[in-house]
């Protein structure tokens, strides 16, 4: 049985998946996807903590389906502007990560991760799978990825 680490940029998701089809993305049908005949070594969700009651059920949700939730604080800037970026955290726990297992699941359209998903298969021989949303995700991340798996169909939850 493969071991299996999953790295969910929450943020990218929720946006990335909103712009495409104005739907959700359905964590439950992916966590089964993407663990179906699989040893989870870790599972992380990567979040921001606004303090909204909303979120933080949500968060709940993802701990419930198996998700270790980790949370950065939601930085407001004087121009309005938001901040709340986990692109190095995430890369750290990939490559932490990457000599226990055998696959790497990235749910992200984020190019940044590009050359972590470049580093773990070429050094670690790990083999990576990216999930995103096909217009919004960057050509070099999935270029990248030993598979890209387009975010659609049952990985969309109706509203």
């Amino acid at each position: 049985m493969k071991k299996v680490a999953v790295f969910v940029d929450v943020q990218n998701v929720f946006y990335t998946v909103k712009d495409s089809f104005g739907y959700h993305f359905n964590y439950t049908a992916f966590w089964d996807e993407v663990t179906e005949d699989r040893e989870v070594v870790h599972a992380f969700a990567y979040a921001i903590d606004r303090r909204d009651p909303r979120q933080i059920g949500f968060q709940q949700i993802l701990k419930t389906i198996g998700f270790e939730v980790k949370l950065k604080p939601y930085i407001q800037r004087r121009d309005g502007s938001a901040k709340g970026d986990w692109d190095v955290g995430i890369t750290l726990d990939m490559i932490e990560l990457a000599p226990e297992i055998d696959v790497a699941v990235l749910a992200s359209g984020d190019g940044d991760f590009d050359l972590v998903v470049s580093k773990l298969q070429d050094k670690y021989k790990v083999d990576v799978e990216v999930y995103g949303a096909r217009k919004l995700s960057a050509a070099s991340l999935v270029q990248a990825a030993t598979r890209f798996v387009p975010i659609e169909g049952r990985l969309l939850l109706s509203k």
